[in-house]
């Protein structure tokens, strides 16, 4: 895809993009390094997700069962409604109250799931994810001050194999992913999407963001409200749109800031317009 060629003139050290379609997860096109190693930052959260999904369904523990701050439960830390500051154990509201964006409340969710499985967060979501997607260059950086939130390490390569499997599930039930994805956790909850200010509501579902109706944001103007993903501190991003049938993948290893929330919606325009059977 042409589109992809844009990441040239990102002013970043390195840059890697990809765009896999959800029908059958075929890349339909990449471009730069496939297995340089890019620190993920947030984008580490659709992991985390995905293995705490994962112990959901395998019965380690349950989404209502108790999890953080007192009242909180698994649900609320996937939903970032627990009450968890950004990067401190410190409460700011009760449970379901307010869309706080917390890392404490992704590490507190490894804990959890660490306790109720009785294996290490890392290895558990090695096991549970990395490995069988065949993501074998993707780690859990467990020196990282938020290692669940912001502490993975990937590859063009691997996340291609995990943005496949986000559009069409084989580790999970498709019901799960639907839930998590396209169902907004606690509804009409508003709060601060970094970088792009308050969003009134700022939806989320467990662990994925919803685009919805968010303005400003880091996707495309194209972007149907149903995408959802994330996008990390450390130049880095994922989107899957179910309407355009496509997922996105952008990574770089320089911090988030103007640039990026200048280029990325251009980015993602660009590959949607150029997608088959979409009008361009």
């Amino acid at each position: 895809m042409e589109s992809l060629r844009m990441i040239e003139n990102w002013p970043v050290p390195h840059a890697a993009a990809a765009v896999v379609r959800g029908s059958d997860g075929a890349v339909l096109g990449s471009h730069g390094p496939q297995r340089h190693l890019f620190p993920l930052a947030s984008v580490t959260k659709l992991l985390t997700s995905y293995a705490a999904l994962v112990a959901v369904e395998e019965g380690v523990f349950e989404l209502d069962d108790p999890a953080g701050p007192a009242g909180s439960t698994v649900r609320h830390l996937l939903a970032h409604t627990s009450g968890l500051g950004f990067d401190e154990d410190r409460v700011f509201g009760d449970p379901g109250k307010r869309r706080l964006y917390s890392n404490a409340g992704f590490d507190a969710l490894a804990g959890a799931l660490a306790t109720a499985a009785g294996i290490e967060f890392s290895r558990y979501v090695a096991e549970a994810v990395f490995e069988p997607l065949g993501m074998h260059d993707t780690l859990i950086n467990t020196a990282h001050k938020s290692p669940a939130g912001a502490g993975g390490l990937s590859t063009l390569a691997d996340l291609t194999r995990f943005a496949a499997e986000l559009q069409s599930p084989k580790l999970l039930d498709p019901s799960t992913v639907h839930r998590a994805t396209r169902e907004v956790a606690f509804p009409g909850t508003s709060g601060v999407l970094p970088g792009f200010g308050h969003q009134r509501p700022n939806d989320w579902g467990l662990g994925f963001e919803i685009r919805d109706g968010k303005s400003p944001h880091w996707t495309g103007t194209a972007n149907s409200p149903a995408t959802f993903g994330h996008f990390g501190q450390s130049g880095t991003f994922l989107w899957v749109d179910p309407a355009a049938g496509a997922a996105c993948i952008a990574l770089t290893d320089r911090d988030f800031g103007p640039w990026a929330a200048e280029v990325w919606p251009q980015l993602s325009d660009a590959v949607l317009a150029e997608l088959p059977g979409l009008p361009g």
